[in-house]
């Protein structure tokens, strides 16, 4: 058996044990902040550079709309003066098994954008919603 890596159109997305069927996930990132530090007495002309702090994208869930649900604007919703129903979510790559082969669990997340579709009298397209959320920290786990 040849071993190939895995396809990026097999996932599912669950936020308090709820799964939930989206067209496209993006931000799944994770990066070191640099620090760059030289004191005056250093015979180097050139400054040290060591990580700092970590720094987590936003995720961005992309889905078909469906007549009367508006549960990513109900959520949006909560967000006043740090107070906001954050939720903890888990994306999960599947293999052919429907089984989860790689998990990417963000901690905390919660809405900072919600942007509609674009409308067009021309259009042959499924009209989509995107939410953009904010977290507090991602993990990467391998099955």
């Amino acid at each position: 058996m040849t071993d190939y890596p895995l396809p990026v159109f097999h996932f599912q997305v669950e936020w308090g044990g709820t799964k939930i069927g989206f067209a496209e996930v993006s931000g799944l990132n994770i990066e070191t902040q640099l620090i760059e530090y030289r004191d005056g007495a250093s015979p180097e002309y050139s400054s040290i550079k060591m990580p700092g702090i970590p720094k987590f994208g936003n995720i961005t869930l992309k889905r078909g709309i469906m007549a009367a649900d508006n549960e990513f604007f109900a959520w949006l919703k909560t967000t006043s003066l740090n107070k906001v129903a954050r939720r903890d979510l888990t994306i999960s790559l599947l293999n052919e098994n429907h089984d989860p082969v790689m998990s990417w669990k963000a901690r905390h997340a919660f809405p900072v954008k919600l942007e509609g579709p674009g409308l067009k009298a021309t259009g042959n397209e499924v009209a989509i919603e995107s939410i953009e959320l904010a977290h507090e920290g991602l993990t990467i786990e391998n099955k």
